[in-house]
């Protein structure tokens, strides 16, 4: 079976992400995965739903609402309780594994 992708502007950055709008592919996400590629979270309502980075290598969320940045954070492995300033409709994970998409959420630039 074929994933579905979507391309997403980001940080002036054109991102290929895999999405993810079951209930199985969202309790996933990066978990357990050895070459993780950017996902693509899409919510129905607007939430403000935690997330947690267990079994997972480090990466950046960016959370959005209506396709606009609300917030991001870079995500350490094994962290429990990740929520964002404000609700949100998308959340993108990219994973920090060197990659171009890696590199578009520096600290200091803005989204």
């Amino acid at each position: 079976m074929k994933k579905k992708s979507k391309r997403i502007k980001v940080a002036d950055k054109i991102i290929e992400a895999e999405i993810c709008d079951s209930f199985f592919s969202k309790a996933r996400g990066l978990m357990f995965r050895k070459n993780p590629k950017p996902l693509l979270f899409i919510f129905k309502n607007a939430t403000r739903q935690p997330i947690h980075s267990f079994f997972c290598k480090p990466f950046k969320a960016i959370w959005l609402k209506d396709g606009k940045p609300v917030d991001k954070k870079i995500i350490r492995p094994f962290s429990l309780f990740v929520k964002p300033s404000s609700s949100f409709t998308e959340l993108l994970e990219i994973p920090m594994n060197g990659d171009k998409e890696s590199r578009i959420l520096d600290e200091n630039r803005k989204i």
